[in-house]
């Protein structure tokens, strides 16, 4: 085992291999406050990649409802209790938020590559805690959908009463879409015995090699997201491969210049931005403050890695529900929870602009400039003075071609009398 640095755990830990960082790493921001649960991202993964035999049960987008919803069923409720078992009540955070190094303190606990150590399976020690999924568990990945936590038993179809307030409430759920996080120490390249999983240097996109890949599912048992599905026919494991095609500008609709995913750009509630991130030598970020990534995670500090504890320094964020109970958002996203939602609650005047860069074209958005307008609303939000401008938030692709041009007040449009579809 080696020593790496994970800036998410604000420490060193233990990793199978040594870190290497690719030039710039694929990044993502899903809003969860926007997210209608239509799946239509789902689909269009599912359309573009997944249609074949053999990966009828695969699902490399989803979109889960929390607390009970889960694809694989229970997922994350397994991966917590197996580290708790490993760990007994030192799963913990502490330190200080400092830096780039540390942004969120410091995670005193185990991963889920330091848990393995001490953790015997049926089949010996692991280089990463894991569990293979029982075929039962892939079924049914809508399961749960649309199912509240807090309603009051007996009251058949009466999920809220109409008392709910924020900042919490009794009664919620709330939609958490996923796809491959493209780690940085990844679980399922770890664990790989035939060495057929990699990162590739140019983007940090994880992909398996089809001709290395003997289908042992090392690589399904090690994820702790579950995002690698084994194919029955090809004998084979697949998985996301963050569309890396339209990554590479290979896409002809993009002229060049590098798309976003399709799943991305497929949603329909504009709760995705995506993004290609220049790293440190240490792995860090390195300081961009313009790019939209940059600024939702390190500045404004919104965005936060979803499961942070398990150590594979996930590269998905996201903004958390305003809703739910705090100890169940910080025990997924960390310990950034409470300062995240009060940002995002009453946002500031360029994260109020920035926001709106979500879902507004297909081409990766590289940095952004905003050009002030004028002040068109204020007044309070929970306590807290609350201004709306009007200013224009202008994105630009790695070239600097201008891709997005948009308002933070959207225009109004009235209809008239007589149009193109009246009877």
């Amino acid at each position: 085992m080696s020593n790496v640095f994970n800036w998410q755990l604000g420490r060193e830990m233990e990793y199978p291999y040594e870190a290497a960082f690719p030039e710039q790493q694929f990044a993502f921001v899903f809003n969860t406050n926007r997210c209608i649960g239509c799946q239509t991202c789902t689909m269009a993964c599912k359309s573009t990649w997944t249609f074949s035999r053999g990966q009828e049960y695969m699902w490399w987008n989803n979109v889960e409802t929390k607390p009970y919803g889960g694809y694989p069923h229970h997922w994350d409720v397994r991966l917590l209790d197996m580290l708790e078992k490993a760990n007994p009540g030192g799963q913990t955070w502490g330190g200080t938020p400092e830096s780039l190094r540390a942004p969120y303190g410091t995670f005193n606990g185990k991963t889920v590559f330091e848990a393995a150590q001490t953790h015997i399976g049926p089949e010996g020690a692991n280089r990463a805690l894991g569990y293979l999924p029982a075929d039962d568990e892939w079924s049914a990945p809508n399961r749960y959908e649309d199912h509240p936590a807090g309603n009051e038993k007996g009251a058949k179809g009466e999920y809220f009463k109409g008392g709910e307030r924020l900042p919490e409430h009794k009664t919620w759920f709330f939609y958490l879409a996923r796809i491959c996080n493209h780690c940085t120490y990844p679980a399922c390249l770890a664990a790989c015995p035939r060495n057929a999983i990699y990162k590739r240097p140019e983007d940090g996109i994880v992909l398996i090699d089809q001709e290395r890949c003997r289908g042992y599912r090392k690589c399904m048992e090690a994820c702790p997201y579950k995002k690698t599905y084994y194919r029955g026919n090809t004998r084979t494991s697949e998985k996301c491969i963050a569309c890396y095609p339209r990554v590479e500008g290979r896409d002809p609709s993009g002229g060049g210049l590098p798309m976003i995913t399709r799943c991305m750009s497929a949603c329909i509630g504009h709760i995705r931005l995506q993004g290609l991130i220049e790293l440190n030598q240490d792995g860090t970020w390195k300081e961009a403050r313009n790019n939209p990534l940059y600024y939702l995670v390190h500045v404004a500090k919104v965005a936060l890695p979803l499961y942070p504890q398990f150590g594979t320094e996930p590269n998905g964020y996201y903004i958390p529900p305003r809703w739910v109970p705090r100890p169940y958002l910080r025990q997924m996203f960390g310990p950034g929870v409470d300062e995240a939602i009060e940002r995002y609650i009453a946002p500031d005047r360029e994260l109020l602009a920035v926001l709106q860069l979500f879902g507004k074209d297909e081409r990766i958005c590289d940095r952004y400039e905003i050009k002030e307008g004028p002040k068109v609303f204020e007044g309070e939000v929970r306590g807290k003075k609350f201004e709306i401008y009007n200013d224009t938030i202008i994105g630009y692709a790695k070239d600097g071609t201008k891709i997005i041009e948009t308002t933070v007040e959207e225009p109004v449009y009235v209809r008239p009398e007589r149009h193109a579809n009246s009877i």
